[in-house]
């Protein structure tokens, strides 16, 4: 049997209705699979990485952070002379020594890396302008001072965070610990005194902690996820706990006032009990004269009365 043309322009229509249904049917489950893998991706990235709010993107807050960062710090080599703030084309301040942005092209800082270049001064409190900043290196230079209190304000979102090798003083702030995307914390060779925080135990993602050479003393932290070598905590004398030797159980020290007024109050109660007890003792040798001699002595006032009598 022939088919018709009209037939054959159905069969024909039809085929092609399939085809589109079954393109648009392969169309869609390769969209759905992408945005399953994408899905997952940022999955893991999120779960690995530091998610920076858009709105800390192209700001002038990071030429304003590294403004300050230079006119904080004394800079006797001239190393910071390529930080020309005169040109404001966008991604100019990438091009500075030291510095590393999130894109070559936005000035929107990612990592500082000043180590070695005898940079005086305090930690620069602008770098809280450099609001997506996740590495920050200011190694071995001569900062001093102290390491702010409010460290989480001023380095929110930094993964590295390394002072090592200069001449730093006080405490580690337990601020640092709410700097909770933290893998490296390096502080060793300084003039820090004090307990380590133990809060900086509770850094989840943490991969490298060193505190040595410094003057530091007490428990050394607990990390949950981290063994924490001897070498990181050496030549703090005053330091212990795993892997240092145990800490040993101190005594509370007494203070001076109380052992003072311990001394003088020792001393009145003794010379009490030792007034108390010549005049017990007194009284004593008293009664007892008066029973050896109930008439009082009156022979003795009987003798110093009477007149001498003249032998002839």
């Amino acid at each position: 049997m022939m088919l018709s043309e009209e037939d054959m322009n159905e069969i024909n229509g039809l085929n092609r209705e399939r085809d589109d249904y079954v393109e648009v049917l392969v169309l869609r489950v390769l969209r759905i699979y992408r945005l399953v893998i994408k899905a997952v991706i940022c999955a893991e990235q999120k779960s690995k990485w530091i998610i920076i709010p858009s709105s800390s993107y192209g700001l002038q807050s990071d030429i304003d952070c590294l403004k300050s960062l230079k006119g904080s710090l004394e800079d006797p080599f001239n190393y910071l002379g390529s930080w020309n703030f005169d040109n404001t084309t966008e991604g100019s301040i990438c091009k500075f020594t030291g510095i590393d942005c999130w894109h070559p092209d936005e000035n929107k800082v990612l990592n500082i890396r000043l180590s070695d270049m005898a940079l005086k001064g305090g930690f620069p409190l602008g770098l809280q302008n450099c609001t997506a900043l996740t590495g920050l290196d200011l190694s071995s230079n001569k900062l001093n001072g102290t390491i702010p209190s409010n460290i989480s304000n001023i380095t929110k979102f930094v993964t590295s965070f390394d002072l090592s090798s200069n001449n730093l003083s006080g405490g580690i702030p337990k601020d640092l610990a709410n700097c909770s995307y933290l893998n490296i914390i390096k502080l060793d060779s300084n003039q820090l005194t004090g307990q380590i925080p133990a809060e900086l135990g509770l850094l989840a993602r943490i991969k490298t902690f060193s505190v040595a050479n410094n003057l530091l003393s007490g428990p050394v932290p607990r990390f949950s996820n981290l063994q924490i070598s001897a070498d990181s905590y050496a030549n703090n004398s005053g330091l212990c706990g795993t892997p240092l030797p145990n800490c040993q159980a101190t005594s509370k020290k007494t203070s001076p006032g109380v052992i003072i007024g311990a001394a003088i109050a020792g001393l009145t109660i003794t010379a009490l009990g030792v007034g108390i007890g010549m005049i017990l003792f007194s009284r004593r040798v008293s009664k007892k004269k008066k029973e050896d001699d109930p008439e009082g002595n009156k022979w003795a006032k009987s003798i110093k009365g009477a007149k001498g009598i003249k032998a002839s």
